[in-house]
C-alpha cells in the first residue's frame, strides 16, 4: 500500500509536505530571466527546490491551478515536475480536488494515475457523494495509489457547509470523515493507516483530538500551517506519535529566499532527543550557511538553500511540538 511508503517517509524524514504551489512571481527575477519561457522556468525552479528539500520532507504536493493558469506550457511544467519527483523515489500528491461520478470520475482517475500527469496521491472533493470517490478505489487497491478526501478544510468558509448539523446532531464534516474511514477499510496497510486519507486543516485545534480519535485509521493531509495561521503546536495534535499525517507548507518554503533578502536569519529551535532529529542540527547549519548572510540578491541566488533551511526549521519545530504533547 502506498500509505506504508508515506508512513515510512514520515518516520525517516519528518512530516513536512513541501507544497509546490509555484506562481511565476515567486521565482527570483534574475533566475526567471534565464529561461525562454515560463514553463521551463517553473520546472527548473521546482527541480532545485525538490533537490534541496527532499532529505528533510516526506512528500511534495502540487496544486494544479498554478500550472493550469499558464496554459499548455504550465501543464508541461506540472507533468515534468511530477515525473521528476517520482524519479527520485519521492511521493507526489496532485492537489486537483476532483469530484464527479461514474465514467467522468474514471476518466479523471486515468488522467492523474496514469500517463503524463501520473501522481501517487490525489485530493478529491466528496460534495457529490461517496459515488464520486468510489471509482478511484480500483487504483488504490490494485495500483499502489492513494486518495486524500476533503473532510475538514482550513479556509474560513468551511463552516458554511461542513458545520451544518444533520438530524443525528452530527456535523457534516464528521459524517464525511466516518464515510471516508469506511471506504478505506479495505486499504489499510501494515502501518495501520488506510491509503484513503483525509484533508483536515489545522486551523480549528479544538476539534483535533476528537478527529484524530474518530479517524484513527485515516492518514491526514494537514493544510493551514504558516500563512493560514497554524502553528507547530497546532499540527502536532493531528499526529499520533509524530506520524499519521503530513503537514503542508507552500509559500513559507517557496518564498523563504525573500526573508533572507531582508537580511533576516533562520529561527533557532529547541532540540529534543527524538530520533527524527538525528543529524538535524548539522543539516540546518549547512543549509543556513548557504542562505544566511547573503544580503541583497544573495537570498534570491540561493533560493533552494533558503527553502531547505525553512523545511529543516519547520520539521524541527513540529518534532519539538510533538515531543511536548502530553502522553
Amino acid at each position: 500500500m502506498i500509505v506504508d511508503k508515506l508512513f515510512d517517509a514520515v518516520a525517516m524524514r519528518g512530516p513536512v509536505c513541501v507544497g509546490l504551489d509555484t506562481a511565476l512571481e515567486y521565482l527570483p527575477e534574475q533566475f526567471r530571466a534565464g529561461f525562454t519561457g515560463p514553463g521551463e522556468a517553473l520546472f527548473q525552479f521546482n527541480r532545485r527546490i525538490v533537490d534541496a528539500t527532499m532529505p528533510s520532507c516526506a512528500c511534495f504536493k502540487l496544486q494544479i491551478a498554478y500550472y493550469e493558469a499558464l496554459g499548455l506550457e504550465g501543464l508541461r511544467a506540472y507533468a515534468m515536475t511530477l515525473r521528476y519527483i517520482r524519479s527520485k523515489g519521492c511521493i507526489a500528491i496532485a492537489d486537483i480536488k476532483r469530484g464527479d461520478i461514474a465514467a467522468t470520475a474514471q476518466m479523471y482517475a486515468r488522467a492523474h494515475f496514469e500517463g503524463e500527469f501520473e501522481a501517487d496521491y490525489v485530493t478529491l472533493s466528496p460534495y457529490m457523494g461517496m459515488d464520486s470517490i468510489e471509482p478511484w478505489l480500483p487504483w488504490v487497491q490494485d495500483h499502489e495509489k492513494g486518495l486524500f478526501v476533503l473532510i475538514r478544510t482550513s479556509n474560513p468558509g468551511a463552516v458554511d457547509i461542513q458545520y451544518l448539523e444533520q438530524k443525528s446532531g452530527a456535523r457534516v464534516y464528521t459524517e464525511v470523515g466516518r464515510r471516508v474511514a469506511e471506504l478505506g477499510a479495505h486499504t489499510i496497510g501494515a502501518c495501520g493507516y488506510s491509503s484513503v486519507g483525509g484533508v483536515v486543516g489545522c486551523t480549528h485545534v479544538e476539534e483535533a483530538q476528537a478527529l484524530r480519535q474518530q479517524l484513527s485509521t485515516v492518514f491526514f493531509l494537514v493544510p493551514g500551517y504558516g500563512a493560514q495561521g497554524g502553528t507547530a503546536a497546532d499540527v502536532a495534535l493531528y499526529l499520533t506519535n509524530g506520524n499519521g499525517g503530513v503537514v503542508n507548507s507552500s509559500r513559507g518554503i517557496l518564498l523563504a529566499w525573500k526573508k533572507r533578502e531582508d537580511g533576516s536569519t533562520p529561527q533557532k529551535h529547541p532540540s529534543h532527543g527524538n530520533k527524527v532529529l538525528g543529524g538535524l542540527e548539522e543539516h540546518l547549519a549547512s543549509w543556513t550557511k548557504g542562505c544566511e548572510g547573503q544580503k541583497g540578491s544573495g537570498g534570491a541566488a540561493h533560493f533552494d538553500s533558503c527553502a531547505a533551511a525553512e523545511v529543516e526549521r519547520m520539521r524541527a519545530d513540529i518534532v519539538s511540538a510533538v515531543a511536548a504533547v502530553p502522553k
